[in-house]
Order: C-alpha cells, then sequence, then structure tokens
C-alpha cells in the first residue's frame, strides 16, 4: 500500500490538495480513496509508516509476506490493519530537519503542489496545511497507538547515531535472529551513503517529469542539524516552542542535533 508515489506518470501538471477527514492530500489520492481505505491487511504484513520525508492493486498482488509502506496519518490507517495485528514501524523525525526535507521534495516532485518560498512553506507546514497534514499529529497520534499495538516506534536521529542498536530493535520486535555479522552488513547497506548511490533507493530511474533531480536530489541529506541552514532565529524559536506547547505531557522528545 504505497502511498508516497500515486501521481500519473505522464503528466507534469502539479495537483491541489483536497479534504479527507480533515487532512490535506494531493487530489490523486483523494480520487483512489476508496481502494486505500478497504485495502486488505495481512496478519503477516509489515508496515512502514512515516511523516513524509519521516498503488494499492500492486500491494494486494503480491505474496506474503508483504513489506508495504505509507505516510497516513493514524485515524486514515485502513481499518484492516487493525483487525489483522499487523505489526506496524513508525519513524519519526525532529521536526525543523523534517520540514526542510520536505520543502527539497515539494521544489523537486511534480507529483507535489507548489511549495512556495521557504517562508511561505514553513507557514502552511506549521498550520498542517500540506500533504499529510501536521506534523504533530501525526507524530503524537502514532505514539499514543503504540501502547495499543504492536507498533515499534523509532527516531531517525537514534538511527543516525547509532544503526547497529537500532537495527537490532528491528529484529527484536520481528522476532528474528541476526548473527552480528548479518546485522553489520544491514547497517553498512542502509547507510545513507549508500542509498543515495544506490538507483533502486535514490529514485534516479524515474523521469524528471516526476522527480527533477536538477533542482534537489531525492535523497538529499540525510544528516541531523541540516535546519540550521535554512531556520532563522525567530523561526527556530517559534517551532521550539510549538513544540513545547503541542507535545507537553506526551513524552515525545526529539532531538535537532546529535
Amino acid at each position: 500500500m504505497d502511498t508516497e508515489m500515486v501521481g500519473d506518470s505522464k503528466s507534469t501538471k502539479r495537483p491541489t490538495l483536497g479534504d479527507i477527514n480533515g487532512v490535506l492530500f494531493p487530489s490523486d489520492m483523494i480520487n483512489g480513496w476508496g481502494p486505500i481505505w478497504n485495502f486488505r491487511a495481512r496478519s503477516d504484513d509489515l508496515l512502514i509508516c512515516t511523516y513524509p520525508k519521516a498503488g494499492v492493486e500492486k500491494a494486494n498482488a503480491r505474496a506474503s509476506p508483504r513489506t508495504l509502506k505509507s505516510h497516513l496519518p493514524i485515524q486514515l490507517l485502513p481499518p484492516s490493519f487493525w483487525k489483522q495485528k499487523s505489526k506496524i514501524i513508525y519513524v519519526a523525525r525532529n521536526v525543523k530537519d523534517n520540514v526542510v526535507s520536505y520543502f527539497h521534495f515539494h521544489r523537486m516532485n511534480k507529483t507535489e503542489t507548489e511549495p512556495g518560498t521557504w517562508e511561505e512553506f514553513l507557514e502552511a507546514f506549521i498550520a498542517g496545511k500540506v500533504s499529510c497534514g501536521s506534523w504533530f499529529d501525526h507524530v503524537h497520534g502514532w505514539w499514543e497507538a503504540k501502547d495499543r499495538h504492536p507498533i515499534l516506534y523509532l527516531f531517525y536521529e537514534d538511527m543516525k547515531e547509532n544503526p547497529g542498536r537500532e537495527i537490532q530493535k528491528v529484529a527484536d520486535f520481528l522476532d528474528v535472529q541476526l548473527p552480528e555479522s548479518v546485522l553489520n552488513q544491514i547497517a553498512q547497506h542502509t547507510k545513507f551513503e549508500c542509498m543515495k548511490a544506490n538507483p533502486m533507493t535514490n529514485y534516479t530511474t524515474l523521469p524528471s517529469s516526476l522527480l527533477d533531480h536538477t533542482i534537489s536530489p531525492f535523497m538529499r541529506k540525510g544528516t541531523v542539524g541540516n535546519w540550521k541552514e535554512h531556520f532563522t532565529v525567530v523561526q527556530s524559536e517559534q517551532l521550539d516552542d510549538l513544540c513545547a506547547q503541542l507535545l507537553k505531557g506526551t513524552g515525545l522528545t526529539f532531538r535537532t542535533e546529535l
């Protein structure tokens, strides 16, 4: 259930945003919402979910066990995932690096809406008026659900700091025994630099009418703290205040530098 790329590969016209239960999505996804909502999960599915720059029919046809990915907020996840008790891995990234990455993703991705200037995009992002809605609602909703469902909640910053440790968490969650040699191999192959150079993961095989890598690479920096090159002091303090206000009492804390 890939809800990341749903645009028409022949079209270069950017979409508009529509509303699904108060959350904004590109028009193509709005038009195809029925099959997504009615998606039939399986008990042995593994769903990887993130906030963005955190083909339903094709997914249905795949043999089990399936690894699926989605950017849906928790309230819009197809109900069959809860019914089947499918395992879910959620990866959260600090809001400042997330919004910078999402801004550049909009700049190069013709299947997303026009981002406008950095200042305009940041304002829309804070207001939740971007595809997939509010970052605050997204990370908080999945955080609350982890105590009721089989959800492994990971942080991007932890993965950058110690990938071996986080891969072991995933292995434990999936009840998989990993010899140290295999764990080290996985850590090596999933390094940002390796994935950025791999056509199977860097999306360079897609036409420039969809993703224009001359504007910005699909995999751009992959660092923690790149937000400092974009934020003014006032903007940084605004996000700090919002995090303190909107995540207060949740137990959710994010690191904006390592």
